[in-house]
């Protein structure tokens, strides 16, 4: 055993009491990756194939955590790693989308949240839990709130349903309404990001050679005074997007909050994201 290795392995696990899960640096960092030179697939990559590399270095605006926070505390000896993410700046259309789940391949993080910076979870790094300590730490969820929707986030990001192509190619119109008029000052742009979610179920099954849609509209609780037009009005018209067809043959929509929904209601239907549709 190396000598100073214990006394190492003791610094850095009080050094690392105080960070949590979604915590963050924030500064001129690189995230690293292999890739094949005979075939790179980024520009970075491809940049560096010539000399015959197979790692790449990218800068990034800095890295947030993605272990959860038991596995960071836990003794460096027998979990030295934790995995990071790299984050990107986004514009305030996309942070929303961001911030109300509708980009999966994308976390929000309340703490830089002010430099419209969110977590990239299409790429993540493994590092020794001694470089975090060198970092200075910028907390990221300041509430359980907050931790809960982070953890969800990541969750869902590996757990989220494979939707049919038949599906995808269905719901196209609605995915390009919520695209086009989420960020508008109008009622309906009000309406949608007053949105939480937007789940779907598919009745007997999504394989099922006849398939019954209902689509739930999942509104934040207090939004009624938003609008100057009623919910059904709204629902009507994004319905009017996604018309029965194929095996698709009937498709319903209804508006409610979380408290609406029994547990049954909730499990069985599918989140509809907007990455997932694109």
């Amino acid at each position: 055993m190396p000598h100073g290795f214990e006394e190492d392995s003791r610094r850095v696990d009080g050094a690392l009491t105080q960070w949590r899960q979604g915590d963050c640096m924030l500064g001129d960092e690189w995230f690293l990756h292999r890739f094949e030179p005979d075939a790179p697939l980024t520009p970075e990559a491809r940049e560096v194939a010539v000399g015959g590399a197979y790692l790449c270095e990218t800068p990034v605006r800095g890295l947030m955590l993605a272990t959860q926070t038991c596995d960071i505390v836990r003794p460096s000896r027998t979990r030295p790693f934790v995995e990071v993410t790299p984050l990107v700046k986004v514009d305030d259309h996309i942070l929303r989308e961001v911030e109300f789940g509708r980009r999966p391949g994308y976390a929000f993080i309340p703490g830089t949240v002010g430099e419209r910076l969110v977590a990239d979870l299409d790429r993540v790094m493994t590092v020794e839990k001694a470089v975090v300590v060198t970092w200075k730490r910028r907390e990221g969820c300041g509430s359980d709130e907050d931790r809960r929707r982070l953890a969800s986030s990541l969750a869902r990001k590996r757990a989220r349903v494979a939707f049919p192509e038949d599906f995808t190619r269905l719901a196209d119109g609605l995915k390009n309404r919520l695209v086009e008029k989420h960020g508008r000052q109008t009622d309906e742009g009000r309406a949608l990001r007053a949105l939480r979610e937007i789940r779907v179920r598919a009745a007997p099954s999504w394989g099922a050679p006849e398939v019954e849609l209902l689509f739930w509209f999942i509104r934040d609780e207090d939004s009624d005074h938003l609008l100057g037009r009623p919910w059904p009005d709204m629902i009507e018209a994004w319905l009017r997007l996604v018309p029965a067809a194929g095996r698709f043959v009937l498709v319903e929509g209804i508006v409610a909050t979380l408290a609406d929904l029994s547990a049954r209601d909730y499990v069985e239907s599918d989140r509809l994201d907007l990455d997932h549709l694109s």
